[in-house]
């Protein structure tokens, strides 16, 4: 994997780990009764963005550290998820070589 295909993990799990973590412990304005005049009760009263960011990053750092492992070490190969045998490493695994 090279810095590339590593950085664009990286965001793609960053991305997801957020929109995990964003509506946990979301306290929306309908919940604490005070509706601001022009927005939705689900809107949150008060989001705490910055603690957010951090755990996102730190678990996101987490999992890419794992997940970035596994593929340098070569326990998980793309010839191994390949279940369609459309891989040129398909007749490898069939031949038993």
């Amino acid at each position: 994997m090279g810095i590339t295909g590593a950085l664009v993990l990286l965001a793609v799990i960053w991305f997801v780990v957020l929109f995990v973590v964003l509506p946990l412990r979301l306290t929306t304005q309908g919940d604490a009764g005070e509706v601001v005049p022009g927005t939705q009760a689900g809107a949150p009263a008060e989001l705490d963005l910055g603690r957010k960011l951090k755990v996102v990053t730190m678990v996101a750092f987490a999992l890419w550290a794992v997940i970035a492992g596994i593929i340098v070490s070569g326990t998980v190969t793309l010839c191994d998820i390949d279940w369609f045998n459309r891989l040129e490493c398909a007749e490898v695994h069939e031949t038993g070589g």
